[in-house]
């Protein structure tokens, strides 16, 4: 078992891996940490390591056949989700369904190409306590 201090890894499996690493890097900050295209990347945004697997990997096959997608999803912080929102859309990004809030805060889902779910996600401000 790792280490309680190592990255939190996820898979996503992807149809493309070369167009997931460029929406990852290129719109939500991520790193390209290992390049295996066209299998496989590693991609890496402060602890969260994000395993971007293809068809060819051995995490893709591993699936068994029929399998249905989860309603998982990363979740990432933002600070204005609007300002998040008007961004990507204006880099022709699509999202899922309209910001939803609660009392923890509000949020929206973002899709990669593959249709994985991204949530961004804009705490609620609580004033300071005394």
């Amino acid at each position: 078992m790792t280490t309680p201090d190592s990255l939190a890894a996820v898979r996503y499996l992807v149809d493309d891996v070369t167009a997931a690493v460029g929406f990852y890097t290129t719109h939500l900050g991520f790193t390209l940490r290992l390049d295996a295209t066209p299998a496989f990347a590693d991609v890496v945004r402060g602890p969260l390591r994000l395993l971007l697997s293809g068809p060819a990997s051995s995490g893709a096959r591993a699936t068994p056949p029929g399998t249905p997608s989860g309603r998982n999803r990363i979740h990432l912080i933002v600070d204005d989700l609007d300002a998040e929102i008007d961004r990507l859309r204006n880099a022709g990004l699509s999202f899922r369904g309209e910001v939803v809030a609660g009392p923890g805060g509000r949020q929206t889902l973002l899709t990669d190409p593959a249709g994985n779910l991204i949530e961004l996600f804009e705490p609620a401000h609580t004033p300071a306590r005394a």
